[in-house]
């Protein structure tokens, strides 16, 4: 039986580094069961996973030296997966300045630091394509989605360049939504993993 799950789905936040418990706390106000996940066995019990910010090398260390690696892998392409600022990074296919390694499912090309060091972090007001008018957007060293494939929707931009995109049961963006109040985001999010449960049962 998967009613409850079905109402309030669980819903990881990959705890390593970033501001997971803000994550966790939208979550809540979302209407999802948030699970802090730090070792690759906590993947089997969560229906959606939430990469958050931080530092997308050292995220790959940390996943590497765990042998988590490949459990995300597998995770992230089956079942949905929200990317934030580094997490947005490490779902492109390609990342640029400088080169790395990534989960490569979400058929874009990331381009990292773009925006520049801690001290040019932002806050602007932007429309997006979700309902209920414009979105804060909250920026920290914020990379940028130079370039998305035809199946990809784009939903909000910045100066021309996408900042929050969705490809199947992926969502990606280049801001911070923990850090607003604002919900829809990760309302958006976690309407994705009900669809998702839904498809399999």
């Amino acid at each position: 039986m998967r009613t409850n799950e079905q109402n309030r789905p669980r819903i990881g936040v990959l705890a390593i580094q970033g501001d997971f418990d803000a994550h966790a706390a939208a979550l809540r106000e979302a209407g999802a069961d948030p699970a802090l996940v730090r070792k690759p066995e906590q993947l089997d019990n969560i229906d959606g996973l939430i990469i958050p910010g931080g530092e997308s090398t050292t995220f790959l260390k940390f996943l590497e030296r765990d042998g988590f690696l490949g459990a995300l892998q597998s995770f992230v392409t089956k079942k949905p997966t929200f990317g934030t600022c580094a997490g947005c990074i490490l779902l492109a296919k390609e990342v640029l300045n400088p080169p790395q390694p990534s989960l490569a499912v979400l058929d874009a090309t990331v381009e990292r630091n773009a925006y520049g060091r801690q001290i040019d972090s932002s806050i602007e007001m932007s429309a997006t394509k979700l309902p209920g008018g414009p979105l804060e957007l909250v920026y920290i060293r914020a990379p940028r989605i130079v370039k998305t494939g035809p199946g990809v929707a784009v939903l909000a931009e910045r100066d021309g360049f996408p900042v929050l995109v969705e490809e199947g049961h992926i969502l990606a963006a280049t801001f911070h939504p923990e850090l607003s109040a604002d919900r829809r985001v990760h309302r958006r999010f976690v309407d994705l993993v009900r669809e998702n449960i839904s498809r399999r049962s």
